[in-house]
């Protein structure tokens, strides 16, 4: 009897012990579960918009001698993110293949004085404007004769290839006329009119402007047509991205009523 009883014994023994440790693993079990559920999960990283800027247009947009983007557009697009909360990643780009690269998705937003058109929103999706500019006509200072495009028919003349002026100078020339000389940027274009490579070059005023004050031994002088249409620049977005435009256009109402755009824009153009 005493044999079986301690055999019987060190079964239960045996037996309670085995469940305690199977609870023990359980509880283990329990608390690693609930350690996990209550560390921090990593935030994922925040996403960042990649804008699309010219780099050789001042005063909105051009690369300074440490090769960054600085300007207006790059001022108020810096603004603008802050303001509705969103990271942007400034990236030169060739105006001539500005949309190619948003709407390929190499770009997430496109900022450099671009005049909104009616065949442009064909493609992508413009903010409300942000700025009103027109064309000019730069010439020689001691060119007396043109006061206007139509007096540019017999003369060669220069333009940034895809922009406003180039169209501008088409109509008035012919689309395929030897005698539009196209270039990749404004400034390109006014050097060879100081050069004498050709007789006027038709540009958006502001950048004409800037270019002549930050280079008072060019000789240039502007001549604006009263035929001129007003532009309007614009933020553009693809189409399929209706929530980005929408915070975009409130970011730039709130920025009109609080001041902030204005001081900008004093800053590069004066109150």
């Amino acid at each position: 009897m005493i044999k079986m009883f301690s055999r019987h014994a060190r079964a239960l023994a045996l037996t309670a012990g085995f469940v305690g440790m199977l609870g023990l693993a359980a509880c283990g079990k329990q608390e690693d579960k609930s350690a996990a559920a209550a560390a921090p999960q990593a935030a994922a990283p925040a996403r960042v918009y990649v804008v699309g800027v010219e780099s050789a247009y001042a005063p909105f947009s051009s690369e300074n001698e440490q090769k960054e983007v600085v300007g207006f557009d790059i001022d108020i697009m810096k603004a603008l993110a802050k303001k509705i909360g969103i990271e942007v990643k400034f990236v030169p780009t060739p105006f001539e293949g500005f949309f190619n690269f948003l709407a390929q998705g190499d770009r997430d937003l496109l900022i450099s004085a671009i005049t909104i058109t009616d065949e442009r929103k064909k493609s992508v999706s413009f903010s409300d404007p942000y700025f009103v500019a027109t064309q000019t006509i730069a010439l020689p200072a001691a060119d007396t004769k043109v006061s206007k495009m139509d007096d540019l028919k017999p003369l060669t003349v220069g333009t940034q290839s895809a922009t406003s002026g180039d169209e501008l100078v088409q109509q008035v020339l012919g689309k395929n006329s030897a005698k539009i000389k196209r270039f990749d940027s404004t400034p390109l274009a006014l050097k060879e009119l100081e050069s004498g490579g050709v007789d006027a070059v038709v540009a958006d005023e502001p950048v004409v402007k800037n270019y002549i004050a930050n280079n008072p031994n060019s000789k240039l002088r502007t001549v604006t047509d009263p035929s001129f249409p007003k532009e309007d620049y614009g933020i553009a977005v693809r189409k399929d991205d209706p929530e980005l435009l929408a915070k975009i256009n409130k970011g730039l109402a709130d920025m009109k009523a609080d001041g902030s755009f204005a001081a900008i824009s004093a800053q590069y153009f004066g109150k």
